[in-house]
């Protein structure tokens, strides 16, 4: 007997799409947790960027339209770079710690 594949509608691909674009979890969590392949999820995603490309989405402080295809790069990009900050301000903590001791109390 073949295999056959559930038959998702429109509304449910783009709320998936919305969901992952709009997570700070990976592709392959966000497909595991709608029950979905990161396959299907990842083919989704692109077609709807394909679709949006162009289309002004985002305008406003003076920034010029954006689409959703660099929307989602910048977020992107901004993820990585807020976690790499936290990783940087972990280690400034820690040696700020490690400077503030008392250099003697060791040597009672």
């Amino acid at each position: 007997m073949p295999r056959t594949r559930p038959a998702y509608d429109e509304e449910f691909k783009a709320q998936a799409v919305e969901l992952y674009l709009n997570s700070d979890q990976g592709l392959k969590q966000v497909a595991r947790e709608l029950g979905i392949s990161d396959a299907s999820l990842r083919k989704w995603r692109n077609e709807f960027l394909e679709a949006s490309e162009g289309l002004p989405v985002a305008e406003g402080n003076g920034r010029a339209a954006a689409s959703v295809r660099e929307l989602a790069d910048e977020i992107k990009r901004l993820r990585k770079e807020n976690e790499y900050l936290r990783r940087q301000r972990e280690i400034l903590k820690k040696a700020a710690a490690i400077l503030a001791e008392d250099p003697r109390a060791g040597m009672r």
